[in-house]
């Protein structure tokens, strides 16, 4: 049995084989995805799992190098969403919706949640665990 927190096997494998720049996008229930990246679809139901629960697993595995979210997702004065993890220790780049779904069609996979909260959705971009 695993010691990490993530106990999905198929979402443990992704990140395993995630190289530095390689993307995961995390997204809500309504996000598109594009043909072509590895759908892992976590949704059961309305809000479940939200997207923190989600992220905080991807986070146990994953490092970070930078974060994408759209612009659209922040209330005014905010410089990140109200939802972005507080583990997560980058500032997340800002964009437009349409610039941020462009570069999510480039990621290895993209993780659909429950969560229903509108543009609650984040590009993860692996960065390396050693050195560079």
């Amino acid at each position: 049995m695993k010691r990490t927190p993530l106990l999905h096997a198929e979402l443990s494998q992704v990140i395993a084989a995630m190289g530095h720049g390689d993307m995961l996008m995390i997204g809500d229930a309504g996000l598109p995805i594009p043909d072509g990246p590895r759908r892992i679809d976590l949704a059961l139901t309305l809000g479940v799992p939200r997207l923190h629960e989600v992220l905080d697993a991807v986070l146990s595995e994953l490092t970070v190098e930078s974060a994408v979210v759209a612009q659209e997702a922040l209330a005014p004065g905010q410089t990140r969403p109200q939802w972005y993890p507080a583990a997560l220790d980058v500032a997340p780049q800002i964009v437009p919706h349409t610039e941020f779904k462009q570069r999510g069609a480039k990621a290895r996979a993209f993780v659909r949640t429950g969560e229903c909260t509108a543009y609650a959705n984040i590009l993860l971009v692996a960065g390396v665990s050693f050195p560079i």
